[in-house]
């Protein structure tokens, strides 16, 4: 989908609501609800297609994910990676904090 086109489209109302007929470029395929936000810096109306929160839609993005990786030859790197086998790790290990002193911040 080219996302830089500009086109026009039709309000017309139904009832006490506005609607907004779209031109079939800007079709929401597989939808029957979208949600709609006001931004606020520019007031500018934002739909956007309702996204699948299941579970399964999330188990398929995985499945999905380490199927791109393997096919990029990350998932091998991965496995294959020298990772410490001792337990987590201290983030703070190597912290060091210098006191400052009036004369550092003059």
């Amino acid at each position: 989908m080219n996302t830089d086109i500009n086109k026009t489209a039709r309000l017309f109302t139904t009832g006490g609501s506005q609607a907004v007929r779209l031109p079939a470029e800007f079709r929401f395929e597989g939808s029957t609800e979208v949600l709609i936000r006001r931004d606020a810096s520019s007031g500018d109306v934002v739909l956007s297609p309702v996204k699948d929160t299941s579970w399964a839609a999330f188990a398929a993005l995985r499945e999905k994910l380490a199927e791109e990786l393997a096919t990029e030859g990350l998932g091998e790197y991965l496995r294959n990676r020298q990772q410490p086998s001792d337990g987590p790790r201290d983030p703070f290990a190597d912290w060091s904090e210098s006191r400052k002193t009036d004369e550092d911040s003059a």
